[in-house]
């Protein structure tokens, strides 16, 4: 098992090669196995994964240019165990509910190409080796989108592509002056991440690469003001892409804020709290508001979704244990919960070719079941308690309440707005009469429709009851990096503030 990752890693892309020779007929079933292997190798990771051990662990490393000290560098924590089981489990069920026709093969090995970019990007110790894997992500969801999607597909698509390859671009500038530092203050060329979170930098110039990496990861957040080609990619894209880009692509730009921008400038990260939160309220408030203007379902889940991962770049930069493993923890319910309801959104779409609320209304006398996992999945978009998505949201405003009561209510008031939106697209869509005659012929969720939906019903349920299998080893790599930023600080402020948002959760 040395070589878990790189198996975890390349598996699905080596499938997809031998992918082109499998039958059209096959390729579906071919597609699921594959990826049911895949979960359940990242389910023999979380088994053999010691949680209390708050370093890396399943640790590989080899050389590819020595001299620059390049390595193919992989290694996980509780952070990234998770995200990696996220990106293959989703992955899984959206290609169990996948309905495309056109293009069966081209589409099934894009998703496995995909899926290895997904796992590389969270299993990556080596700078480079995480920018390739984020960089070759764009590719495959660039083709999805732009190949199977609606009317715009092509415009959103190549706008999903300029915003989020442009940060990028401003992100390699930062990695390529980071290694000239850690080369200045050590005399050796060197990209791993542990050497640069150990790295001690001066305040100024970490405002700077705080800067190049946080626009790079809050694009593909999406952070207001940059979160303008999320719709257009939700609103285009086929249903698996939506699933796959909303449970875990844009996790990838708030891992890199846990990953990179805490550990290796806090002081930077402290002194930027402030403005940072006040963007996170803005995405929580203000899309929260356009999601309930909308009269496209699909519209509405996607600016519910900039709104969610407001909350978690709000966790995140709370600086206490609970605030971050709570935001992670948000993370894994949001992919699981947008996912589902994309998919759900695509079962409607499949059957009507409409997206349209006022198309719809008594659903639920219609469609029975498919009524019943919508209202699961509303429940725990907003937050019910016992479901996964209270647990997150819960963890992350606590922990910034410890830093500003005050911003922490204005983001509260987000979630409030988020009920309201999305209690008005159920009642809409499932309550009162049949608006529309042709609906009364709609058939309920099929067998295939059930294999894929029910999975996420028992873990929105499951988690949200008894989350701590999951909590527990996050909070052992969070608080070992909240030690590690404490040391690393070179302002006494910075210091100070972490050590009194955690002393006064651990005094609670």
């Amino acid at each position: 098992m040395n070589s878990l990752l790189t198996l975890l890693i390349f598996f699905p892309a080596v499938a997809g090669i031998f992918g082109f020779m499998i039958e059209k007929k096959a390729i579906r079933a071919y597609g699921i196995a594959v990826t049911v292997i895949e979960f359940i190798l990242s389910l023999v990771l979380w088994m053999m994964f010691d949680p209390t051990n708050p370093g890396y662990q399943f640790v590989e490393k080899s050389p590819i240019v020595a001299d620059f000290g390049i390595n193919y560098f992989l290694g996980i924590d509780g952070i990234s165990l998770f995200l990696i089981i996220l990106s293959t489990f989703m992955t899984m069920i959206a290609l169990i509910g996948l309905t495309i026709k056109d293009e069966l093969k081209n589409m099934v090995i894009t998703v496995l190409f995909l899926e290895m970019t997904m796992v590389g990007v969270f299993s990556a110790l080596d700078v480079i080796v995480f920018y390739i894997f984020w960089e070759l992500s764009l590719v495959p969801m660039l083709y999805i989108i732009g190949a199977w999607g609606a009317k715009l597909r092509v415009y959103a698509a190549v706008k999903f592509f300029l915003y989020t390859f442009a940060g990028s671009l401003l992100m390699l500038v930062g990695i390529l002056y980071m290694a000239y530092l850690n080369h200045q203050a050590t005399g050796v060329w060197s990209f791993a991440i542990p050497d640069w979170q150990a790295l001690s930098i001066n305040f100024t110039t970490q405002l700077w690469l705080f800067g190049a990496f946080f626009i790079g990861f809050a694009i593909k957040v999406p952070m207001v003001p940059f979160h303008t080609w999320l719709p257009y990619a939700h609103g285009q894209a086929p249903t698996i892409g939506s699933v796959i880009l909303a449970a875990v692509l844009l996790k990838m730009g708030t891992y890199g804020f846990v990953r990179f921008s805490l550990p290796m400038f806090p002081d930077a990260s402290v002194y930027f709290i402030t403005p940072v939160a006040i963007v996170a309220i803005i995405m929580v408030i203000y899309t929260a508001m356009v999601a309930y203007a909308q009269k496209d379902m699909k519209q509405v889940i996607a600016y519910s979704s900039i709104s969610h991962m407001g909350i978690i770049v709000l966790g995140i930069f709370a600086m206490n244990s609970e605030g971050i493993t709570g935001s992670i923890f948000l993370m894994l319910s949001h992919g699981i919960v947008s996912g589902a309801l994309f998919m759900l959104v695509g079962v409607i779409y499949d059957r009507t070719h409409t997206k349209m609320m006022d198309q719809f209304g008594g659903l639920a006398s219609i469609m029975p079941r498919y009524a019943t996992i919508f209202g699961i999945m509303m429940m725990a978009s907003v937050g019910l308690p016992l479901t996964i998505g209270f647990v997150g949201e819960f963890l992350s405003l606590i922990g910034f309440y410890s830093v500003s009561p005050v911003m922490t209510a204005f983001a509260g008031t987000g979630i409030i707005i988020g009920a309201v939106y999305m209690l008005s697209l159920y009642k809409k869509s499932f309550f009162g009469p049949v608006t529309n005659p042709k609906n009364n012929s709609l058939k309920d969720l099929t067998a295939q429709e059930l294999t894929a939906l029910v999975p996420l019903v028992v873990l929105v349920v499951l988690l949200g009851v008894y989350p701590k299998p999951v909590l527990d080893p996050i909070d052992v790599s969070v608080k070992h990096m909240l030690v590690n930023m404490e040391k690393k600080s070179i302002h006494q402020d910075t210091k100070d503030l972490i050590k009194k948002v955690n002393s006064i959760k651990e005094a609670k």
